[in-house]
């Protein structure tokens, strides 16, 4: 079978070539996203393999289909980038890799947490011009601190352990509660969670339901000096309402590694521009919110369990085997 990786990064080639020359894959790797203007560089292959940023539209599956493609594999857990239901319609199955590196996520989060609190990132700077001072480094102990957690999946399983460790009391929200989170954490409704905590942390799923889930009239409800962390999908925060509460002092601070509008921004390299987005820019400026480029999975361990995955996927396929992973309706 011939595959085309669109998107390819550097840190994850090597593991996408060696597994799939083991299992007789072809692949082409190619730099641009998939979307309705790079869909044609596809042609004469079986397959594409999909980021999480590309963009699979009705516009950009007409043309796979056109040129027989005949299954997508998403290297990622998320899939809110691909129309389902036309795909769907047009009998191309979607695979995915649900499970990859869960501690990956949950670590990054708590180091976005522990880097933003204590202002390593801004102590490193200043030593690094020779400027010793401590003023404005004061931060927080996180033993005694109430941290809530929405979404209790298997990444925010893992933070509310991770939280445990620092000694906090941890608050969480999902629909379906984990009897193995019985003795690490209390769980409540959404809005005692935002009201109570002093740290909110996302591990959901972004959906229609869960859209801007911390909206202009959910971040007014949180306490006063909240910390906000993201590592889950930019949308789940309305970024202007943040922007509002950040500068009203409201909201104490916000760990990010995804943005609202990351798809244009994201994975590249625009250190030579002039950045285009405003709202982005001005989220940036902010002294307290540390941000991050959606690295939170970029560990070995998950990369080769991503290309590993990903793999047996189109493995499956070829074999007309159970496709355990497929996105279904």
């Amino acid at each position: 079978m011939r595959v085309a990786l669109f998107q390819t990064h550097k840190y994850e080639k090597d593991y996408f070539y060696e597994l799939a020359k083991k299992n007789n894959i072809e692949i082409t790797f190619l730099e641009p996203r998939l979307n309705s203007q790079t869909a044609i560089l596809a042609k004469d292959h079986d397959a594409v393999c999909s980021f999480v940023n590309d963009k699979i539209d009705k516009e950009t599956l007409d043309i796979l289909n056109s040129i027989n493609i005949k299954l997508i594999a998403l290297r990622s857990a998320g899939f809110n980038h691909v129309d389902i239901e036309y795909a769907s319609s047009l009998n191309i199955p979607i695979v995915r890799v649900p499970y990859y590196s869960p501690s990956a996520i949950a670590e990054h989060t708590a180091c976005l947490l522990l880097s933003l609190n204590r202002k390593v990132h801004k102590a490193h700077m200043r030593v690094q011009s020779l400027n010793f001072s401590l003023d404005g480094l004061v931060g927080f102990d996180l033993e005694g601190k109430t941290v809530g957690v929405i979404g209790t999946g298997a990444i925010g399983t893992k933070f509310v352990k991770i939280m445990n460790g620092f000694g906090c009391k941890v608050l969480a929200f999902d629909l379906n509660k984990s009897k193995e989170l019985e003795n690490y954490c209390q769980y409540v409704e959404l809005e005692e969670l935002v009201k109570s905590s002093d740290i909110i942390s996302l591990h959901i799923p972004l959906s229609k339901d869960t859209h801007h889930l911390l909206d202009h009239d959910m971040l007014e409800k949180t306490k006063k000096g909240v910390i906000l962390l993201n590592t889950s999908r930019g949308a789940l925060i309305d970024t202007k309402a943040l922007i509002e509460g950040l500068k009203s002092s409201h909201i104490g601070g916000a760990g990010l590694d995804v943005y609202e509008e990351e798809d244009s921004i994201f994975f590249q390299d625009l250190s030579d521009q002039i950045l285009q987005d405003d709202v982005l820019a001005r989220l940036l400026s902010f002294p307290n919110v540390l941000t991050t480029s959606h690295q939170a999975f970029l560990t070995k361990e998950a990369l080769f369990q991503i290309a590993q995955t990903t793999i047996d996927n189109i493995v499956n396929y070829i074999g007309h085997g159970k496709l355990s992973n497929q996105v279904k309706l």
